[in-house]
């Protein structure tokens, strides 16, 4: 095939898989990454509880088991000089923009944290759209956003645009959107700078309203333990499906937030490499903002631990669900109707939620359930209105604490060195 892509956020959950998939069929994929997720792993105290190896062994493991190359580049996107610089060496088809922090709860700490978030994301995004303007301008963008974006509005929810009718007059606009965080609010003003983009510079872009990802295996996961991606079990990281996985796998009730009925957009990972190769293969033209809603099903959190429940009780195992306050400010109870049938019209052939995905997601667990900390499992860490709460004070002080140690052992250990060496002399 011979098509260069360039997948960005390549460390992270998504994008190590992507990577690999892209790569098995054939494109050639360069994997870009800062490593900032590992790096706000050891701020916070959390973790993956499958480990992750480092980019420099997952792409040399992969070329061992495949003979497949992925070049590794490390790259931040807001180092502007420096991205220019890549686009320009490498002049990629398509560009899959994964590089971005994730995580409502995160941009919920405190101020730092959401000016970091924004920071992050929308310069990092902006920086990109300039660099392929003046460097590659017939890339496609391919753009992971968020059903977040909408919010819960008591109407249907179109796949990027809404004709309106007003005062006799009619236009089809971006839809309206009344996101859940600051990560959320980042991800508009994207939406906001790509749309702008294509009708200024004509760029080719897809932008991918993606809804909650479950699941870690995909068919070059399950190679050899080196290429597995991340498993994100805390409140900050981890989502809804996943954490109540690792909840009945660790014998823990499964913590529902507030009510329980917030309605959400639904995939697995395997359908988002599928999504977003769709996307890749069938390029939006010149000057084209294209928006897909990516997700398969939808569900409220009561629907999914009650499947959980079921899917353990079939194998004999009790399990139990607890209803817990509510951290976050969002309605409970909502009208949820997200169209998604754009990418089903290019040929996705979804994976649906049953018992036997779930019971594989737990039995992947169970491997390391040794390795969960039921605090950072059962006890959210953040909340909408106060920011950061004990839990997220206590892991982040132990994290300092470690950081300062590894600094003074260092400290220690420069200063030893001379002295070992004018002793050896001696």
């Amino acid at each position: 095939m011979g098509k260069t892509v360039a997948v960005l956020g390549a460390d992270g959950y998504i994008g190590w898989p992507m990577a690999m998939h892209l790569s098995r069929l054939g494109y050639d994929v360069v994997a870009v990454d800062n490593l900032a997720r590992r790096g706000w792993d050891e701020e916070g105290g959390t973790y993956s509880l499958v480990p992750i190896p480092t980019m420099e062994q997952r792409v040399d493991r992969w070329h061992e088991l495949t003979g497949n190359t992925i070049i590794w580049h490390h790259l931040d996107l807001c180092d502007h000089k420096a991205l220019d610089a890549f686009m320009a060496e490498f002049v990629p088809e398509a560009v899959v923009h994964l590089a971005e922090q994730r995580s409502a709860p995160f941009s919920m700490i405190d101020r730092d944290h959401a000016v970091r978030t924004q920071v992050n994301n929308i310069v990092g995004n902006l920086n990109l759209m300039f660099a392929i303007n003046e460097r590659a301008p017939d890339c496609h963008l391919v753009k992971l956003g968020t059903m977040g974006e909408y919010g819960c509005p008591n109407i249907d929810i179109e796949e990027g645009y809404l004709t309106i009718e007003h005062n006799g007059r009619t236009d089809t606009l971006p839809y309206p959107k009344v996101p859940h965080s600051f990560y959320h609010l980042s991800k508009v003003a994207d939406s906001q700078n790509i749309h702008f983009g294509t009708r200024i510079w004509g760029m080719r872009a897809t932008d991918l309203n993606q809804g909650v990802v479950y699941g870690n295996q995909t068919q070059d996961t399950m190679l050899h333990p080196d290429l597995m991606t991340r498993l994100d079990f805390d409140s900050i990281w981890g989502t809804a499906l996943n954490r109540f996985c690792v909840q009945a796998a660790a014998g823990l009730p499964m913590t529902v937030y507030g009510q329980g009925g917030q309605t959400r957009g639904y995939l697995d990972i395997r359908d988002t490499m599928a999504c977003i190769t769709l996307a890749i293969e069938h390029p939006a033209e010149r000057g084209q903002c294209r928006v897909f809603n990516q997700f398969t099903e939808q569900f409220n959190l009561n629907e999914l631990a009650d499947m959980v429940l079921r899917a353990r009780k079939a194998r004999g195992w009790e399990t139990t669900i607890a209803h817990v306050p509510n951290p976050r400010v969002e309605s409970e109870s909502h009208y949820y109707n997200a169209k998604h049938s754009a990418l089903v019209d290019l040929g996705l052939q979804p994976h649906l939620l049953d018992e036997s995905l779930l019971e594989s997601m737990i039995e992947l667990v169970e491997q390391h359930v040794d390795q969960i900390d039921p605090v950072l499992l059962q006890q959210p860490s953040v909340n909408w209105r106060t920011g950061g709460n004990e839990v997220w004070d206590a892991y982040a002080s132990q994290s300092q604490v470690m950081a300062a140690t590894d600094s003074i052992d260092s400290l220690v250990a420069s200063q030893a060195r001379p002295r070992a060496a004018q002793l050896q002399q001696d």
